[in-house]
């Protein structure tokens, strides 16, 4: 893959990342666009349509283990971000947006990330099984997938792939995003949570037009 000419230089390239984040900021406060928000548990709507899981820890020659322990604590928080969403008509759902940027402070920690063919790591990284997955259960649901970037490479082509390398769904905040859109007359929601070994999914619309 071509590198653009912001990577051979740190500076471009960190103004470039910059430049689209608050190209994207500026979006999100003064789009039309209506954008999903997270309800509490409890307000969970009854009817699951689609479910799915993935491994939480994979084989990857001799990378380093800890980095797919960290990426365990990565998707505790971003699930407890995303658990419980309402995609109501005419709405937009935003990964970045619901789950924010990955930080230090708010408990992330260094993780395996994909950038460019290379893996390395990075504060939040791993997060993408979550987007991942999301993306898969969107594809099997009435949902519209308006934006969504795959990844430069597949890490775990020979560790019990069950999904195809192109189904997955790059994020890195709030430059790359994974965003849908339900156009349907009823409301979806999004559940997901980290089990023992699985991440959990289960995407659901509501009944009678809700």
């Amino acid at each position: 893959m071509r590198k653009p000419l912001s990577l051979y230089h740190p500076f471009l390239y960190a103004l470039r990342v910059a430049q689209r984040r608050v190209f994207r900021h500026v979006a999100w406060r003064f789009s039309s666009r209506r954008y999903s928000l997270v309800l509490k548990p409890e307000e969970s709507l009854p009817f699951r349509d689609i479910r799915h899981t993935s491994k939480l820890i994979r084989n990857l020659g001799d990378s380093d283990l800890a980095l797919q322990h960290n990426k365990v604590v990565n998707l505790h928080i971003a699930t407890q971000c995303i658990h419980g969403v309402l995609i109501r008509p005419g709405e937009y759902f935003s990964f970045c947006r619901l789950v924010g940027k990955p930080t230090k402070k708010r408990g992330f920690m260094e993780g395996m990330e994909l950038s460019f063919g290379e893996a390395r790591s990075g504060i939040g990284g791993g997060i993408c099984q979550l987007s991942n997955l999301i993306h898969w259960m969107a594809l099997h649901s009435p949902l519209t997938v308006v934006e969504r970037a795959n990844h430069s490479f597949d890490p775990f082509p020979d560790d019990s792939r069950a999904l195809p390398f192109g189904s997955g769904a790059a994020i890195f905040y709030n430059f790359i995003d994974l965003v849908l859109h339900n156009p349907n007359d009823r409301t979806f929601q999004i559940l997901c949570r980290v089990g023992e070994h699985q991440l959990e999914g289960g995407c659901g619309a509501a009944r009678n037009g809700m």
